[in-house]
């Protein structure tokens, strides 16, 4: 079995977005610093199956994402709608959370593995996930509240994560595909041009914000099957995270995340194979999409699983 230090890398090896970073940020490109992402997920209207949420929290706890910050304005939230939770010790003393947007900040090496205690070195990045309940008044304000947060901490692309419920089997794999408004991040990442037009979420507020002050923006959706749309999703959740793993080459061990994603599967199978009119629906989708995905069958898409599986050895 070949050694992953013995193969060679390929030009994008500190993946797509941070290429593209690099060699349009003059300060990365003069190997000043590290170049900071902001990753954004909000429970809520854009987070069916709790994909979206559950990833950067898998995320954050594999990196040992330390809190650097959070939004927790009451002009955001109405209570009444968002509570605040109650957590009891084991004395019974009660402890109030309030509804607010957590900062976790990790540091990662040109591996994109978690660096313990010290700065990301230039050739690494640094990581700022963002994670909490969607906003439910002045979105506008609470944008700026985050930019300016971004700011501070010197941010130099954004990424926002979100999952909807969709047509689509859940016995095929659930990736999310990057679809960016900016025309030289979908270039350098391979996105798409985005193409909805409707009501929109935060994490679309926070897209359009990031696009309009010039950040590089990237959103990854992932597609939830509609007929098994209560949380959790663990296979979407699993798209989602090797879609991060992809655009920052970063290493995730994913195999918890396998095993999680492969029971679901065999869960919906058990259900499926109860009622033969769902059973029916299932393989009309798989034969749908199988037609549509010929072409993923191809070298760039063999390579990307082997670079994937690079990673994962090295990060061992």
């Amino acid at each position: 079995m070949t050694d992953a230090s013995s193969v060679d890398q390929p030009d994008d090896a500190l993946g797509p977005l941070r290429t593209h970073l690099t060699a349009t940020v003059d300060d990365l490109e003069a190997g000043l610093r590290a170049p900071t992402v902001l990753l954004l997920a909000f429970e809520g209207w854009n987070d069916a199956g709790d994909a979206a949420s559950g990833a950067l929290d898998a995320l954050r706890e594999q990196w040992d994402a330390a809190e650097s910050g959070r939004i927790c304005d009451g002009e955001f939230y109405d209570y009444q709608v968002t509570r605040p939770v109650v957590r009891r010790d084991a004395d019974g003393m009660g402890t109030l959370e309030w509804p607010a947007v957590r900062l976790h900040e990790a540091q990662l090496d040109a591996q994109g593995r978690p660096v313990a205690g010290e700065a990301a070195p230039p050739d690494g990045v640094r990581v700022l996930l963002a994670v909490g309940v969607e906003p439910n008044v002045r979105w506008q304000a609470f944008a700026e509240e985050l930019f300016a947060a971004a700011a501070a901490r010197q941010v130099d692309a954004v990424v926002t994560l979100g999952a909807l419920l969709a047509d689509v089997p859940h016995s095929r794999p659930l990736r999310a595909r990057p679809t960016s408004p900016l025309v030289d991040v979908r270039v350098a990442v391979g996105a798409d041009r985005p193409a909805y037009e409707g009501p929109t979420g935060i994490v679309g507020v926070i897209a359009d914000e990031a696009a309009r002050r010039g950040l590089p923006s990237v959103s990854l959706w992932g597609a939830v099957p509609h007929y098994v749309a209560q949380a959790p999703s663990p296979k979407t959740l699993l798209g989602l995270v090797e879609a991060i793993e992809d655009l920052l080459h970063v290493s995730v061990s994913t195999c918890e995340l396998e095993d999680d994603a492969q029971a679901w599967q065999r869960g919906v199978d058990e259900l499926a194979a109860e009622d033969p009119d769902v059973a029916a629906y299932v393989r009309q989708l798989e034969e749908a999409q199988d037609t549509q995905q010929l072409p993923e069958a191809s070298g760039e898409a063999i390579a990307r699983e082997f670079e994937r599986y690079l990673r994962g050895r090295s990060g061992r």
